[in-house]
């Protein structure tokens, strides 16, 4: 009996494969950069995941067909800011394409130029590793070179297309 090297074809709609995605509840981040030209680059993402302690690896991905996509490819280091629960805001304008996504935003400058925002529940510093292409997406692997956190913040999460704060069981 052999085995086929390939996946089977998609039974469902890319709409149901969203849909389904969405029943992962999320954390909520910003991921920031500085451009070669000195711009400040920024995109919410909730594709963020731990990959490896020692070293400490972290991992996020992004569209191919984002427009920030050359500034961080290019780029040697990003932050990536985990969102506080009250930074919904914030979330939605990183979000939001052909608008000033920086104006007002406090941050302190980071490793490599990365922007930290200020206020995040925690924010990684990465040096940026390595990147895999897969589907319609770059998968970024940052090693993290230095990371803090408030301990005290609750964390902004992403459910089902909506907005959470955390309520322990």
């Amino acid at each position: 009996m052999t085995t086929s090297r390939r996946a089977q074809p998609p039974t469902f709609s890319p709409g149901e494969f969203r849909k389904a995605l969405g029943m992962f509840a999320t954390g909520v981040t910003i991921v920031t950069a500085r451009a070669a030209d000195g711009s400040l680059v920024g995109l919410t993402a909730n594709s963020f995941n731990s990959v490896s302690l020692a070293p400490p690896l972290v991992l996020w991905s992004l569209a191919r067909a984002a427009a920030s996509m050359s500034a961080l490819s290019a780029g040697s280091h990003y932050a990536v800011n985990i969102l506080a629960a009250n930074q919904k805001t914030l979330a939605e304008r990183f979000a939001t394409k052909n608008i000033d996504r920086w104006a007002d935003v406090a941050y302190t400058e980071g490793l490599g130029g990365a922007p930290v925002l200020q206020g995040a529940a925690a924010s990684f510093e990465c040096f940026n590793r390595s990147r895999y292409d897969e589907g319609d997406h770059v998968i970024f692997v940052g090693e993290v070179e230095r990371c803090t956190h408030d301990a005290d913040a609750s964390p902004l999460l992403f459910h089902g297309g909506r907005f959470y704060t955390e309520h322990p069981l």
